[in-house]
């Protein structure tokens, strides 16, 4: 039977995991056909670690405008579409944002949150838990360290929505102009709001990351206006599109394994690791796609220059070769080595702030909650870019502690 991986199928989307296993088994490095770029699809843990452990030979600059010239130049890339030099600076400005030490001086304020929005969840009951809790806390402390209004968050929320809605998209099909055109239009509409705030920060400073950015533009030619905003969209993005999907997927594994539930209530201590396997077993981040800097080999077939290389993090977690009984969630599982933050220069700048949020926001709702159950059998709604395991919509039924 012929090897067929198609990642935008939905039910490839809902359930990755047998063709992933078949990959790992058969073809750890595939090369899909009929695309407009060279992509390879890489499976196996020890090849998506190496690669992304390598930004010299696998770099994480695509210029994707190429293949849509007509729509023109297109905006910064933020950090996370950059290789040394340029991202080892733009990082160092952000870093010290979120050291483990000032990241865990937020705590009380995530519990703070985090309580208020269990208060409202818990008088309806039956809520939706993205709008009710997964989306609202992470987007509310990601702009409370950047420094700008919380009472924002619907419109954060629809730029969120939108620039990430096609994420992915680009390696797997054609590149639409009109679609290339929106999200610039999308850029210049969040510039268009973020220029006066960072303008405010210029006159009167504030302890916050968007005084800091503005301080390090301000001194010298470190970073630029339109990289600073470039990077105000990453972190306002990122900051919480991959931890409300972290929230909800776990929130999903426990209801789908009353067991390890059951388990993780009766011992709060095992939270870190319940939220660990959580990352592993259902990987919020499913690809991290790389290019190909120089001709290579890979498991036997030839990497040429240029090629894009697409990081399967969601079956390099459920290697056999790494992971004991990998299709088991084990809330208690030690160690466990995944992939999800990234691996190499672009592991996750923001690892311990999703963590942490993660574990403020599941503690607080098993505290205060006696059982939590998925209300009505429909499928969710899958997230529109294939990049994400997620759902956009996660109604449940609260039973209050």
């Amino acid at each position: 039977m012929p090897f067929v991986f198609q990642p935008l199928d939905p039910a490839t989307r809902r359930d990755p995991f047998a063709i992933y296993a078949r990959g790992r088994r058969e073809h750890p490095a595939f090369v899909h056909e009929g695309l407009p770029l060279r992509v390879l699809s890489v499976f196996r843990h020890s090849d998506v670690q190496a690669i992304l452990r390598d930004a010299d030979a696998f770099s994480n600059v695509f210029q994707l405008q190429r293949l849509a010239p007509e729509v023109g130049e297109v905006r910064p890339p933020s950090m996370l579409g950059t290789d040394p030099p340029e991202h080892t600076r733009l990082r160092s400005l952000v870093a010290k944002a979120f050291t483990p030490r000032i990241v865990q001086r937020l705590e009380g304020r995530m519990a703070e949150i985090a309580e208020s929005l269990l208060d409202r969840a818990l008088e309806r009951r039956d809520v939706d838990l993205v709008e009710a809790l997964s989306y609202p806390l992470p987007v509310t402390v990601i702009a409370e360290i950047i420094g700008i209004p919380v009472d924002h968050r619907e419109q954060f929320k629809r730029w969120s929505d939108a620039a990430v809605a096609n994420l992915g998209l680009a390696f797997m099909s054609d590149i639409d102009p009109e679609r290339v055109r929106r999200q610039l239009a999308l850029f210049e509409e969040m510039r268009a709001y973020l220029v006066p705030l960072a303008e405010e920060r210029r006159q009167s400073p504030r302890e916050d990351l968007l005084s800091g950015l503005v301080r390090a533009e301000h001194e010298g030619s470190r970073l630029s206006h339109d990289e600073m905003i470039s990077m105000l969209v990453l972190l306002l993005v990122a900051g919480n599109e991959t931890t409300t999907t972290l929230i909800g997927n776990a929130v999903q594994e426990l209801l789908a394994h009353p067991d390890e539930e059951q388990r993780v209530r009766a011992e709060p201590e095992l939270l870190p690791r319940a939220i660990e396997e959580v990352l592993r077993f259902a990987s919020p981040v499913q690809f991290a796609p790389r290019r190909a800097t120089r001709a290579a080999e890979l498991q036997g077939v030839a990497v040429r220059e240029d090629d894009v290389l697409l990081c399967w993090i969601g079956s390099a977690n459920r290697d056999e070769t790494v992971f004991a009984s990998p299709e088991r969630f084990d809330v208690a599982r030690d160690p466990n080595p995944h992939l999800s933050f990234g691996f190499g220069i672009h592991y996750c700048i923001g690892a311990n702030l999703a963590r942490l949020e993660a574990r403020v926001a599941l503690e607080a709702l098993l505290r205060r909650t006696r059982s939590i159950e998925l209300a009505g059998e429909e499928p969710l709604p899958l997230h529109p870019s294939p990049v994400f395991r997620a759902v956009t919509r996660l109604p449940v039924r609260l039973e209050p502690a």
